[in-house]
């Protein structure tokens, strides 16, 4: 039991895509067949560690290799929910300033209990979004 508490505990290790796209291979190495073409702050769990490459999980599960040199420690998140709102502030009483969607990258800037402050890459707008809608830092 203490063993179960012990690993849960751990805080998972994420990254995110440092390039405009990097390959997600299916085994570890250039010579692994690809399986995913990533953008740019593509945010990622890393499974574990081999060399100059990372094992990786995505946020809808998918497993795969990319290499260490290509991602960074920038905190981003991605909506993994049909449509998210962006809100001024962090609740729902608070007004919608921006929608993101399904699959859209987002910064990650501050957390608040459920609520996580981001910015939308492409316009810049800063706003809050439900921990709930979104996968990642």
């Amino acid at each position: 039991m203490l063993f179960g508490a012990a690993l849960s505990c751990q805080a998972q290790e994420m990254v995110s895509i440092d390039r405009a796209t990097v390959n997600m291979r299916a085994s570890l190495g250039m010579g692994g067949a690809l399986r995913w073409e990533l953008s740019r702050h593509y945010p990622l769990k890393v499974l574990q560690r081999q060399g100059s490459w990372l094992k990786v999980r995505d946020f809808e599960g998918d497993v795969g290799w990319v290499a260490t040199r290509l991602t960074s420690r920038i905190p981003t998140m991605i909506v993994k929910a049909d449509r998210a709102n962006i809100r001024s502030g962090p609740g729902t009483r608070y007004r919608i300033v921006a929608h993101a969607k399904y699959g859209d990258l987002l910064k990650t800037k501050e957390r608040r209990g459920r609520w996580v402050n981001v910015t939308l890459p492409h316009n810049r707008k800063l706003g809050w979004v439900a921990r709930a809608l979104v996968w990642g830092w």
